[in-house]
């Protein structure tokens, strides 16, 4: 009976570090930039990628949003399966910007990649993404 708690205390804990290390650091610009391409790109959610960002950048979700009005994006829309990775980012103290390489697969469409650039600044003690474009 010791050795079966001392296991299950053993893959709590390890459980614990695993997500807790997953987890992106939103106290940095990199953890912010990431969190918003993953709210805006991935998962389609732009009220929740609207909470990362200030100025131009929301006023670009803001815009997306008016023109989005009235399609519901939810469990039963059939959304791209999208994947990206960092391809340069270059950081100072209250300043950063981060490329992002995509690659989308959507059914019966033909694979295809996107890179986002995504600008983030220092707004007080936190950061927020400024300005983002997509090229092909």
């Amino acid at each position: 009976m010791k050795s079966f708690l001392a296991g299950l205390a053993l893959a709590c804990c390890a459980t614990t570090v695993l997500v807790s290390g997953c987890r992106r650091d939103l106290g940095t610009a990199q953890g912010v930039a990431e969190e918003f391409v993953d709210q805006h790109y991935v998962h389609i959610d732009l009220q929740s990628a609207k909470r990362y960002t200030v100025g131009l950048a929301r006023e670009k979700i803001n815009e997306e949003l008016r023109l989005t009005a009235g399609q519901p994006i939810d469990a039963s829309t059939r959304k791209p399966k999208i994947h990206y990775r960092l391809v340069e980012k270059k950081e100072s103290p209250s300043r950063a910007s981060f490329l992002y390489e995509g690659t989308i697969r959507a059914e019966d469409a033909p694979e295809f990649t996107r890179r986002w650039l995504v600008l983030a600044r220092k707004e007080g003690d936190h950061w927020r993404v400024s300005n983002f474009t997509e090229y092909d």
